[in-house]
């Protein structure tokens, strides 16, 4: 039997699902408490965070037609996000508000971690023996360790191991970015997902302008008029009808011209082609 106080919780939830036009799905997982801190401030006033059990969220998404999928992307330790913001500039607002961290054993490298070549604080010692296990190529210098081959230690997807966490923080590389997950967001019966939620503004911009290029190309090809290409159709048209009838020779107003320009060039070409002799003359009588 369902608590008193579970059903209270069931329809505050459901009475934010109505409330909001935007619902976003959230993995707080490994959220550091002052990350969190900081993102709700630059949200503020943009949206509210709060974090439910599983089972009622699941419960109280089954009862909207259209959110059924949020509960599908739920992530380990789940919360929900309320908004009447525009979700993508949500996720821009999330997006920047990510710092970085260093990493921990058992963290998982979202992007290739590079530790570079170069002389550093480290003072010779035990610490070359870390190095060497993680297969980062050192050598002593002047009493420092010095880094002598850039090298990558780690392949987006690697779980990071207590040696490389504690050689990564010595080296003061912090790879791990922390920031809220979201995972998706619902709005109007639309579920966006981060892969389009994050996707960089410029490759939007950059995609409708090669679809633009397209639809006006086979418009143009197929001579389908619209009011993208009907002054580029009718130039096309025109430009063809006057290239017809100046290779058939129909004079009209625009063909008179370049129709005489060309016959009398065509005139002083045979002319030039063309020598005549003159007759010679002949004597009296008909004789040479």
């Amino acid at each position: 039997m369902v608590s008193a106080r579970k059903q209270a919780m069931l329809k505050t939830l459901e009475k934010e699902l109505e409330q909001y036009s935007i619902i976003g799905m959230l993995d707080m997982y490994k959220l550091p408490a002052r990350q969190l801190m900081e993102i709700r401030e630059a949200l503020r006033g943009k949206a509210v965070i709060k974090m439910y059990k599983k089972r009622l969220i699941r419960l109280a998404l089954s009862k909207k037609e259209g959110m059924k999928g949020l509960a599908d992307s739920m992530g380990r330790m789940p919360a929900l996000l309320f908004s009447s913001e525009n979700p993508f500039r949500l996720a821009q607002v999330i997006a920047q508000s990510k710092s970085m961290a260093a990493a921990k054993a058992g963290d998982t490298a979202a992007s290739g971690i590079v530790v570079r070549a170069g002389m550093t604080d480290l003072a010779a010692g035990p610490v070359i023996g870390e190095l060497q296990r993680a297969k980062i190529p050192a050598m002593v210098k002047e009493g420092k360790i010095e880094i002598w081959q850039d090298t990558t230690v780690a392949k987006a997807g690697t779980v990071i191991d207590g040696n490389l966490a504690n050689i990564l923080s010595k080296l003061k590389i912090k790879p791990m970015e922390i920031g809220l997950n979201l995972i998706c967001a619902y709005e109007g019966g639309y579920i966006y997902h981060r892969e389009v939620l994050f996707k960089p503004r410029e490759s939007y911009i950059a995609e409708m302008q090669q679809a633009f290029r397209n639809y006006m190309g086979l418009s143009l090809n197929l001579g389908i008029p619209t009011k993208d290409n009907i002054k580029l159709l009718l130039s096309n048209a025109h430009g063809e009808a006057l290239g017809l009838a100046m290779e058939a020779g129909v004079v009209t107003k625009e063909t008179a011209k370049p129709l005489l320009a060309k016959g009398h060039a065509q005139a002083q070409a045979l002319n030039s082609a063309v020598k005549i002799e003159p007759e010679a003359p002949q004597a009296e009588g008909g004789k040479p």
